[in-house]
Formats: C-alpha cells, sequence, structure tokens
C-alpha cells in the first residue's frame, strides 16, 4: 500500500481504538535518536520535542555511540530533570542502523520512530506521521524529500546526486514506488520492526532501506514530505566510509546468505590492489635503472601495504588498528599472504598441468589465494588477539542478530 500524504498541520483527532492507548502513562511513541558528537544539539531537540508531542505520551532514547563531546553526559543530564529522555551509551559499538536497533529493542512503545540528532529531520512531523499511521493502517510512514511537497533544501548539488544514485541502487532491494527508501526519517510499529530484526544487516547508516529488504511480506507504507534543514551545530558524518557501508549493505542483501559481506569487501579490496600493483611495475618500468625483479617486488610490497591499509580502514574498520599495532598488523598481513600467493602458483600450476586451460588455471589460483587471505588475516591480523581488550570497535558487519542478542547483556 502507497498513498502519499500532503498535510502539514496538526494531526486530526483519531478514533483510538483500546490497543492503540497508552496503559497507565507508558509512552506511546519511543523516539530513537542516533548519535555521536551531538552534544550541542540534545537540549535543542528535546525541546523542540516537547513542543512537537504536546498532548501525546512520548519518550526520546538518545543511544549514544561513546561520543568524546559528552553527548551522553548531556543527555543523562536532562533526564535527571526530564522523565521523557534516557540515553543508552554504547561502549565498543559503533554505527547508526545497529544503535536504532538497540534503542527500539529497549523500548516498549507500540510506536517506534527515529529520527537524527543533527536537527535536520523535522520533528513538527512526527504526530502527524503517528496519526497517519494509526488513520491508515500502514506498517511505515516516511519522511520524504522527494514527494511532492518534500525538498532537500540548500543541501550541495553533488551530494542530492548522491542521493538520488543511491536511490537508483536501492532499487535492486525494495520497490520502486517508495520514493525516498534513503530516508533516515521514519516511524514504525514496533512489533513490525522486531519481526526483522534477526534478518537485518545493521550496517551503515540506511536502516529504512535494511528494513524495507529485510522483511518476509511486503510493507505497507506512506511518504509525508518534508524539507532537509541545514545542520545547526557539530559536524556532519557522510563521508567516503558511508558509500563504502552502503554499497557493502547493498552486497549483503543480495549474496550475503551465500558469501559474507566481509569476504567480498576483502575481494574488491584485492582487486584494486591488482590495479595499484601494475601502476607501480609500470612506473618503475617506466623510469628505468631498475630490472624486473626489483621492479615487480617494489610493486608488491606497495600493494600489499595498499591492500592492508584500505582492508584496516574499510573492510575491518569495527578491528581497525592503530599505532604500533597498526606496523605489527602489517608485518603479518604480509606474512600470510605470501603463503597465500605461493597456495595460488601452486595450485594454478597443478589446474594448467591436468587441464591446460591457462584461463581456467590463473582463476583457480586466485580463488583459492583470495580464500586463504582472507581466512587468516581475519583470524590472525584482525582476530580477537589482535585488539586489546576494551578498545571501542567501529560498526560491526556482521547480522544484527549478534546485537539483538547482546542486549540481554548490562550496557555501561
Amino acid at each position: 500500500m502507497n498513498a502519499r500524504l500532503t498535510e502539514r498541520a496538526h494531526p486530526v483527532p483519531l478514533n483510538q481504538s483500546p490497543q492503540d492507548l497508552p496503559v497507565n502513562g507508558a509512552a506511546e511513541l519511543t523516539v530513537i535518536v542516533p548519535t555521536f558528537n551531538e552534544s550541542a544539539n540534545v537540549a535543542e531537540l528535546v525541546r523542540r520535542l516537547h513542543i512537537a508531542l504536546r498532548g501525546l505520551q512520548w519518550e526520546v532514547v538518545f543511544v549514544d555511540d561513546d561520543s568524546p563531546d559528552g553527548t551522553s553526559d548531556a543527555a543523562r543530564s536532562l533526564a535527571l530533570q526530564d522523565p521523557h529522555v534516557r540515553c543508552l551509551q554504547r561502549i565498543g559499538r559503533r554505527g547508526l542502523s545497529s544503535a536504532c536497533v538497540e534503542g527500539v529493542m529497549a523500548s516498549s512503545a507500540p510506536f517506534v520512530a527515529v529520527i537524527d540528532g543533527d536537527l535536520q529531520h523535522d520533528e513538527t512531523l512526527l504526530p502527524v506521521m503517528l496519526a497517519s499511521m494509526k488513520r491508515e493502517n500502514v506498517d511505515v510512514v516516511v519522511g520524504s524529500r522527494y514527494v511532492s511537497g518534500g525538498g532537500m533544501g540548500t543541501f550541495a548539488e553533488h551530494r542530492v546526486s548522491m542521493s538520488r544514485l543511491a536511490t537508483r541502487l536501492s532499487r535492486l532491494l525494495i520497490p520502486a514506488s517508495l520514493q525516498d527508501p534513503m530516508s533516515g526519517f521514519f516511524m514504525t510499529r514496533r512489533e513490525v520492526f522486531v519481526g526483522s530484526v534477526r534478518q537485518l544487516s545493521g550496517m551503515g547508516f540506511k536502516l529504512l532501506l535494511d528494513l524495507f529488504a529485510s522483511s518476509s511480506r511486503p510493507l505497507r507504507f506512506i511518504e509525508v514530505p518534508y524539507t532537509f534543514r541545514e545542520r545547526v551545530a557539530g559536524e556532519s558524518k557522510l563521508d567516503n566510509q558511508v558509500a563504502w557501508d552502503y554499497l557493502m549493505l547493498l552486497m549483503d542483501k543480495l549474496v550475503g546468505h551465500i558469501v559474507p559481506v566481509r569476504f567480498i569487501g576483502f575481494a574488491l579490496v584485492g582487486g584494486i590492489g591488482v590495479a595499484v600493483h601494475m601502476s607501480v611495475l609500470a612506473t618503475v618500468l617506466a623510469v628505468g635503472g631498475v630490472a624486473f625483479t626489483g621492479a615487480q617486488t617494489i610493486a608488491t610490497l606497495v600493494a600489499m601495504t595498499f591492500n592492508f591499509a584500505l582492508n584496516n580502514l574499510l573492510t575491518y574498520r569495527d578491528k581497525r588498528l592503530r599505532g604500533l599495532r597498526w606496523l605489527s598488523g602489517l608485518a603479518s598481513f604480509m606474512a600470510l599472504c605470501s603463503i597465500g600467493a605461493l597456495a595460488n602458483v601452486g595450485v594454478a600450476r597443478f589446474v594448467f598441468e591436468n587441464d591446460g586451460r591457462w584461463a581456467l588455471a590463473a582463476l583457480a589460483g586466485i580463488l583459492i589465494g583470495v580464500v586463504w587471505n582472507y581466512a587468516v588475516t581475519s583470524l590472525y591480523t584482525w582476530g580477537p588477539s589482535s585488539r586489546r581488550k576494551g578498545r571501542p570497535r567501529r560498526q560491526n558487519h556482521e547480522s544484527v542478530a549478534f546485537v539483538a542478542a547482546r542486549l540481554d547483556e548490562p550496557h555501561a
């Protein structure tokens, strides 16, 4: 079901059924706000929510990824004075989508909304979204920038283009009738979210896309227009890693049930590393004065260093090595991948001698080499022994079933 709403005023009175009514003053709506370095916006967002949600029974849960700017302290200070405010401070985990998952699972409200902490989403639409969800009997209400009446505001043109490209790519997973699948501003019924939580990837920033792609049935939805605002305080979290996370999310939903998404990332980095190797080799040979064996050695060392650095930055960002551990990780990576290179050559030679097709032999060698390198570096270079106990980790690229299972553990 897909309908578009254009109403912008306060919601009309509702004919609430008994199951819609809150019990004993409990929150009917939980607003989930994932945060990282948003301390300057916490108090203002709560003030705006009080105005927008007047007359409703609600709570706001700030899920903070251990912000160094004291975001969780700011939220807890408000919570001491305001019973509408709660804070979950995550230690050793980071990522917008997984933060939202933990926030929803910590709520008992029948309706949950996700909104950014940077004040760029229009909180005045929350009552409209809640009223629409009840009246239309839908699963999700999406705050949309791309339906009539919505807009991107003063967003830079190149970022608008990137958003539209990401939207087109999302058509691989979700219905084309959803105009803004990249929206980070939406509301859903808690039972709908819980029904899909163990299928969620929990990767990156696009939880709405993940929710639609993970549901066992088509979700009924409507879209409410809003105009994206300028950030009030703090800094944007958008960077190249966001694009990588989005690509990995798409890959996970498309083939993650067959191939681990981290292996896909590792293989993609390896492919880029081949191009780096060939470029360095050609450059060194063109300069002259270096024999092929020497040039090949230089190119191999540069490519290995490049592969390690990029994997450490992207593929294993949740286990990222820093300082002296970066250097020891590089040494481990080179040693283990050297064994993989020998396995590559050995398998390729065996296949060629028995089959005679050089292309098939080369592919077999490459496959064995990549699988070996991925397996052993995951275990030794970025394995548990490579991290100091308690080191904060970044985005978890595994199933959200892992996150859901951890919800019974005490949080710091």
